[in-house]
């Protein structure tokens, strides 16, 4: 299992963004969340299979069509949080 938080910046609030990213992990079977951020930028824990997690990475990248990506940070690591589902914050 991997365990990976992802911070998207650029025009991804108010477009849809958390709920893509939730309909994206809900298909792929993976666990966490997704939030807004004060800052204007999302917040995306993830836990699953690696190629799963890997191939959400590129999902956020692309997002949905009336946002824009301008770039995502990412921490991989041992989070303290367990998750049960996916959910929206």
């Amino acid at each position: 299992m991997k365990k990976l938080k992802i911070i998207v910046k650029g025009f991804v609030q108010g477009v849809g963004f958390r709920y893509y990213v939730y309909r994206n992990a809900q298909s792929l079977g993976l666990l966490g969340y997704v939030k807004n951020l004060a800052t204007g930028a999302v917040e995306i824990f993830l836990e699953g299979e690696e190629q799963k997690v890997e191939e959400m990475i590129s999902i956020v990248k692309q997002g949905p069509s009336r946002s824009r990506v301008n770039s995502i940070e990412l921490e991989y690591g041992d989070f303290n949080e367990n998750f049960f589902d996916f959910s929206i914050r």
